[in-house]
């Protein structure tokens, strides 16, 4: 078996586009990875966002297969994610992504049951064993479930050193981020998971990739070519709209309606259907302040100041 490829750049988490019986449009879903590809991205991401909390085993697994295969034939990176409410299930889930193909997996932790740091270990720990992948540790925190410790997320840096990464949403992000860059002696692997938003201020404390959405992926991949060369105020230019458009997005329903809607508008997606049931639907007012903040985005991204 082969040495899993590192993961670093912008991955975004992609959207799962539907048909109109509600079924999985796995045509649609490949175009959404090309196109994501085609804007610069390093490889493409599954996770809540992409809505696998409302699908069935069935489709998450056939999701997983349709993303790993699509970003392997473009030469991109795919991280699959593989949480679950059970270790059984996570583990199940991390061997068939290593089966068709994807480089890495990403687990969120059980969201149902309240747990301590050794049963999370213990969860994590064999989800790493299970395959040769590289594993995601995410901290979803901002949206579902409790916050993951900075030493839990220590003793598994320490057991499998390369083999894991970490994906910190809890607030306060980059104290939180300092903190364990700085309990671990910078040896973590961080990426980015607000959307962008706090990318700037992440890429200062150490993180080595983002995992926004999908929807505006030229404006992340300029971005992190930005900080990548030092360039900070051009990178502010881009990071003002993009913070005040993430901004809007406070629950994964939210995230899902802006996201599909903006790809929708850019021609990616030719449909916005969403699993429900879900909390939130993108009223004129709302979906008005994201066309300008958009707008204001692609003004900024293709300025000279910042192109």
């Amino acid at each position: 078996m082969s040495a899993p490829r590192p993961l670093a750049g912008v991955l975004p988490v992609v959207q799962t586009p539907f048909a109109a019986d509600g079924t999985v449009d796995e045509a649609a879903l490949r175009r959404e990875v090309d196109w994501v590809v085609d804007q610069g991205a390093h490889g493409v991401t599954t996770g809540m966002v992409s809505e696998i909390l409302r699908m069935t085993s069935t489709e998450c697994a056939r999701l997983a297969e349709v993303v790993a295969e699509q970003a392997r034939a473009r030469g991109a990176l795919s991280v699959v994610s593989c949480g679950a409410e059970s270790t059984f299930g996570a583990v199940a889930a991390a061997r068939h992504a290593e089966s068709v193909g994807a480089d890495a997996v990403m687990a969120i932790p059980p969201i149902t049951v309240q747990l301590g740091d050794d049963a999370l270990f213990g969860y994590y720990s064999a989800i790493v064993e299970a395959t040769g992948l590289g594993v995601v540790v995410q901290d979803a925190s901002g949206y579902v479930g409790r916050s993951l410790s900075i030493e839990l997320q220590m003793r598994l840096l320490d057991r499998y050193g390369d083999r894991v990464y970490f994906k910190p949403e809890a607030a306060p992000i980059g104290q939180r981020l300092t903190l364990l860059r700085e309990a671990t002696g910078g040896r973590a692997r961080v990426f980015e998971g607000t959307g962008g938003a706090a990318l700037v201020d992440s890429y200062r404390r150490g993180i080595v990739g983002t995992m926004p959405g999908s929807e505006v992926t030229w404006a992340i991949v300029r971005l992190w070519d930005l900080v990548e060369a030092g360039r900070w105020d051009a990178a502010y230019e881009i990071s003002g709209p993009l913070s005040a458009l993430v901004a809007l997005q406070t629950s994964i329903d939210v995230f899902v309606a802006v996201e599909k809607h903006l790809l929708v508008r850019q021609g990616v997606l030719e449909r916005t259907d969403a699993r429900a049931p879900h909390g939130f639907v993108l009223d004129p007012e709302t979906r008005d302040e994201v066309d300008r903040l958009f707008d204001l985005l692609r003004t900024r991204t293709l300025s000279g100041r910042a192109a």
